[in-house]
């Protein structure tokens, strides 16, 4: 009975094992396959971005590729300043997103690095339209501190004492959303020895100038081409393998954000649709970005503009939103209605350079008296199918 009890108690064990087994290799197999749903799924600690800020446009690399002529010519113009002598005034054009503020300020940043007795200014005429406004700023990079109630000819008579004492680089970009050209003829003729950048994406801007500042301003000019295809991807291309997790972007996707970009002739737009379709990939804590994040990137657009409409000025958001408010109105009615002191003149600019920038709509009409005006409409110029 011994032996027989023994036997019954190991085959017992056995049945045991077996059944602990069992359970065993199913909750393994359990594991895997919840596992398998997530082996996919970023960590806490995990990014698909390396370094975002190389999609950011206002990043300058070292090199800016397919502009190589183009910054050698602006060096040209710079040239006789190292050499005692006066420099050369360009005008440079080209549609938004081609690479001319970035040329520009890559060539200052490595002037800055060569030569130390040249100043060295970048200036914004969207920001600061007007020269009263570009005096102020040019006071406040230069150092000037004492500004208060002095006029905008006795801010220049300051400035050209800083100024003339060495040489002057100046970059005035949007130069074509100037209000007055008063900064201009102080720069040609108060400025000894100066090389004079002004960026516009208005290629007829300099033709309408009055013959007096033309002749002073001797401009040469220097056109930006918008970017192949090729010229684009590779571009783009560049900054994904610096600013993502090798791998991660899927060339489907990649494709899909270059070819947009290409089509709109617009870098900045590609860098967006890069970002964002990292976030959107990021924030599913997905370990690849598709196709699908790269479609819903481009659907927000509309979002991406309004986000660069929060870095205008304060007048420029309250005429948005006269037009939000008044949509299909015709800038005398819009004048009316605003009550701000601006002159009619100066308002249907600023509509003007605002439908441009494709912030609202301007559109051809008809008045009660049978006249063709303009009206003004909130909206984008391009539309979501458009993209």
């Amino acid at each position: 009975m011994g032996g027989l009890s023994i036997h019954f108690l190991y085959i017992k064990y056995i049945y045991l094992y077996n059944i602990l087994n069992i359970e065993n290799n199913k909750k393994n197999q359990y594991k895997l396959r919840v596992m398998g749903l997530f082996d996919d799924a970023l960590k806490d600690s995990e990014s698909l971005f390396l370094n975002e800020i190389m999609l950011d446009f206002s990043y300058q690399p070292k090199l800016v590729r397919f502009r190589e002529n183009q910054q050698k010519y602006m060096a040209s113009c710079i040239l006789p300043l190292l050499q005692k002598r006066n420099g050369k005034n360009l005008l440079i054009t080209g549609t938004p997103g081609v690479g001319k503020t970035v040329c520009c300020r890559h060539v200052l940043t490595e002037l800055k690095e060569y030569e130390e007795d040249i100043i060295l200014l970048y200036l914004n005429c969207w920001k600061k339209d007007t020269s009263y406004k570009l005096a102020l700023e040019m006071c406040a990079l230069l150092g000037y501190k004492w500004v208060h109630n002095k006029r905008t000819d006795e801010l220049f008579n300051e400035i050209k004492e800083i100024i003339n004492k060495k040489n002057l680089v100046i970059v005035l970009d949007e130069v074509d959303k100037l209000q007055d050209f008063q900064i201009l003829y102080f720069l040609v003729e108060e400025i000894y020895r100066k090389s004079m950048f002004l960026i516009t994406n208005e290629k007829g801007w300099a033709s309408e100038l009055e013959d007096r500042l033309k002749s002073r301003l001797i401009l040469d000019t220097l056109e930006f081409n918008p970017y192949t295809l090729d010229e684009t991807k590779e571009i783009l291309r560049e900054r994904v393998r610096y600013a993502f997790v090798k791998g991660v972007f899927d060339e489907t996707a990649f494709e899909l954000v270059a070819q947009k970009a290409f089509e709109l002739n617009d870098i900045r737009t590609g860098l967006f649709l890069l970002r964002e379709a990292g976030n959107i990939a990021e924030r599913k804590a997905l370990r690849r970005i598709g196709i699908e994040h790269a479609q819903i990137a481009i659907s927000q657009l509309g979002d991406y503009q309004k986000r660069e409409i929060d870095k205008m000025e304060d007048d420029e958001k309250e005429i948005i939103e006269l037009v939000k408010l008044n949509s299909g109105k015709n800038a005398q009615e819009l004048l009316d209605i605003y009550k701000k002191d601006i002159s009619l003149r100066t308002l249907q600019r600023k509509l003007d350079d605002l439908a441009k920038g494709g912030v609202i709509l301007k559109e051809e009409a008809v008045s009660d008296q049978g006249a063709k005006v303009f009206v003004f409409k909130y909206g984008s110029l391009k539309r979501l199918d458009e993209f």
